[in-house]
């Protein structure tokens, strides 16, 4: 029961990593809240963590839109009384064509989701996490965050962002009891990995697997276990770290 009696927004939670994550809070005696673009996703996480008997609140919002950030943070202070934990996990995919194939309209869509969504979260969480004298960010990055991703300018670009704006996050606010760290997935088996393998093709499989040495796709119950660690007071001396959790993808 590590997050006993603590608030944790998660962001994209209704699928996925963010499902996983607010599950995984949940069963740890977070009260979770739940956010993400679509409610009837939302609704389903809520049912899942209410059937094991935990706290969950879905407050449909769009992470590309400051007003609707603004409005959330002020909900889960108005209904919680605090933010301890934020898991910015919203993202959109961006693959399946070279640089210069990209239309402006498709690379502000993937920039606008996977970067300033994450910036506009934490615009208004670190705020509420300064008033209380701290808290812990944990942002969904992406093995594309720290290396070269084949076919996918917009979202390596963002991805390398959120590493970057986790990392002097940390050093901004350490010193006012903040932290801020980021794990980096390689290919897990969410509905955003279908997207991807459809916009890559008939080659997507090979194209992961020959790159992972375990040899297989990760599981949302495998990103979540690290989410967790950092946000937890085991992880109370770790800041501004991109964790990778790809399978061994990056250790070549």
């Amino acid at each position: 029961m590590r997050f006993q009696d603590r608030v944790v927004l998660v962001t994209g939670g209704g699928t996925g990593i963010g499902q996983a994550a607010a599950l995984a809070y949940a069963r740890e005696g977070a009260r979770v809240v739940l956010t993400g673009r679509r409610t009837e996703p939302l609704k389903e996480t809520v049912a899942l963590i209410e059937a094991e008997g935990g706290s969950a609140d879905a407050c449909p919002a769009d992470v590309t839109d400051e007003e609707q950030m603004s409005d959330l943070v002020d909900t889960v202070l108005d209904r919680h009384g605090a933010l301890h934990v934020a898991c910015n996990n919203a993202g959109a995919p961006g693959s399946g064509r070279k640089l210069h194939e990209f239309g402006a309209e498709d690379w502000r869509r993937v920039v606008d989701v996977n970067l300033q969504g994450v910036w506009l979260s934490m615009k208004y969480q670190v705020p509420a996490m300064l008033e209380q004298g701290g808290g812990v960010i944990v942002n969904v990055s992406s093995i594309a965050g720290v290396i070269g991703y084949l076919n996918a300018a917009p979202y390596t670009a963002a991805k390398h962002g959120v590493v970057g704006l986790t990392r002097n996050a940390a050093v901004d606010y350490g010193p006012q009891g903040i932290r801020v760290n980021a794990v980096c997935p390689g290919p897990v088996l969410t509905p955003m990995l279908e997207q991807a393998r459809r916009d890559r093709g008939p080659s997507a499989d090979t194209f992961y697997l020959r790159n992972i040495p375990l040899g297989r796709l990760c599981r949302p119950e495998e990103v979540a276990g690290p989410i967790l660690w950092l946000s937890s007071d085991e992880a109370a001396y770790v800041t501004g770290q991109a964790l990778a959790v790809d399978g061994g993808w990056t250790a070549q």
